[in-house]
């Protein structure tokens, strides 16, 4: 900041949200970096335009100012899908989460939990990335190369009666011993499940003894959990068929039930089909299946198709907490109220907003994103071996026509005899920068929207 000491550059250094999670911390020379290096990489026309460097101390509006525009900056990285995709981001925002929580890179354990509770102890350095942890989980597991791709790692959070919770897929964006070390918390874990919707590809991982095991294993929990509807028939089948060791019988048996191969989420709020409704909400076979609860105490269940869903969006706001209301989780008198929301349409020419509050918000944005990637992938007459070996060496698989765009046009009425799959932009993250010393203002309680909108000319 052109080498001023005054009290004002304390606003050089920024908070970097990702999703409603404190990230990183960076200052402004930082960026200015990661901007001269992605324009070395990719040339200036690509890139977006960066805050010019000031000579002078900043005015608190200018400081406000420049605080939107790297935000805006580092949003348009995020959703561009060369840049977003590129090392450079990424590994600029893993170095910064490493300094920020000031973890050297040594060598350390970390553990691993895989669906049946066991516990799988591999050695890595801090600084692995996502896809290097899973690496090392898959060698120390003998998983062959060419299934590791089915499988993902994710965040979760145990309660104290062992229900299990999901945080979210761990990004290539992150350090998974990073992040699971500054949650400090023990609630917290790392899992391995598979990663893909269509249970097609569950005979590609079944032609393995070990992938034969983890999608057992993962079967028999997600039943045990109650994730996986059974009844009393089905049940007594199951556990004779886990008496006599029929693994593979087991799964085929697990497939036809209602819920197999979805993640299901905490109960939560949704304003459908009105305001205030409690609601299930589980993500499998490219649907948002809803359990709702009505004021009346009526329960009704519906989903909703993804490829219906023309966009979403997160929004991450501060709300303040209600006095008479302790909240240890919160620094001050805020906490980040997470939501979800996406514009589906319901019938011929009628779009409708639906929304869902939940701490889970992001969790669910990242299982629709996936959902659309493998659609796309089927569409393309892909295959999903290939996507998901591509995505494993480190490119995620993306058409240059799947960027965001700022308006989009509203859906043609789509053709009865197509189901529509919609364009989505294939980073949904939403990425908030906060001034490090920014006064709890009416501008500390504005909401970070991050919109993912699609056009559906496909």
């Amino acid at each position: 900041e052109g080498g001023n000491k005054n009290s004002q550059n304390i606003n050089s250094a920024y908070n970097i949200h990702v999703n409603g999670v404190l990230h990183c911390r960076v200052r402004y020379s930082q960026l200015l970096g990661l901007h001269e290096q992605i324009k070395k990489e990719y040339g200036s026309n690509v890139v977006p335009a960066f805050p010019p460097k000031k000579i002078f101390t900043l005015t608190p509006a200018e400081v406000e100012q420049r605080r939107e525009q790297l935000e805006k900056y580092m949003q348009a990285i995020r959703q561009d899908p060369l840049l977003g995709a590129s090392e450079s981001f990424n590994s600029f925002l893993r170095k910064a989460q490493q300094e920020t929580q000031q973890i050297p890179t040594e060598e350390v354990a970390i553990e691993i939990c895989l669906c049946n509770g066991q516990k799988v102890t591999v050695n890595i350095l801090t600084s692995y990335k996502t896809e290097d942890v899973l690496d090392a989980v898959a060698t120390k597991l003998d998983l062959p190369d060419d299934l590791v791709g089915y499988f993902s790692l994710f965040l979760v959070r145990e309660g104290v009666d062992g229900s299990l919770s999901f945080v979210r897929k761990l990004q290539e964006f992150e350090l998974p011993y990073v992040s699971i070390t500054s949650s400090r918390s023990s609630e917290f874990h790392i899992v391995l499940r598979k990663s893909y919707w269509d249970m097609a590809y569950d005979s590609d991982v079944m032609e393995n003894r070990v992938g034969l095991n983890l999608l057992y294993a993962q079967t028999v929990s997600d039943i045990e959990r109650g994730w996986i509807l059974v009844n009393k028939d089905q049940h007594r089948q199951l556990k004779s068929l886990q008496e006599k060791g029929s693994k593979k019988e087991f799964i085929h048996l697990g497939q036809t039930l209602k819920y197999y191969g979805y993640i299901k989420f905490d109960p939560c709020v949704t304003d459908f089909p009105e305001k205030g409704c409690q609601v299930i909400v589980s993500a499998g076979n490219n649907e948002l299946n809803f359990h709702v609860k009505l004021p009346n105490e009526q329960m009704k269940e519906g989903s909703f198709k993804v490829t219906r869903m023309r966009c979403w969006r997160i929004t991450s706001s501060q709300v303040p907490i209600a006095n008479g209301t302790t909240n240890p989780c919160s620094s001050g008198q805020f906490e980040i109220k997470l939501e979800l929301s996406f514009e589906y349409l319901m019938s011929k020419d009628r779009l409708q907003w639906v929304t869902i509050t939940s701490d889970q918000a992001i969790m669910m944005s990242i299982c629709l994103q996936s959902m659309v990637d493998e659609l796309m992938v089927k569409k393309s007459g892909g295959s999903i071996k290939k996507m998901l070996r591509k995505r494993h060496n480190g490119s995620i698989h993306r058409s240059d026509s799947q960027q965001a765009v700022k308006s989009s046009p509203l859906l043609d009425s789509p053709d009865a005899n197509r189901e529509q799959i919609v364009k989505l932009s294939t980073k949904l993250t939403s990425v908030s920068l906060r001034g490090i010393s920014a006064s709890n203002s009416a501008n500390n309680i504005s909401n970070y929207a991050f919109e993912g909108i699609g056009d559906d000319d496909l």
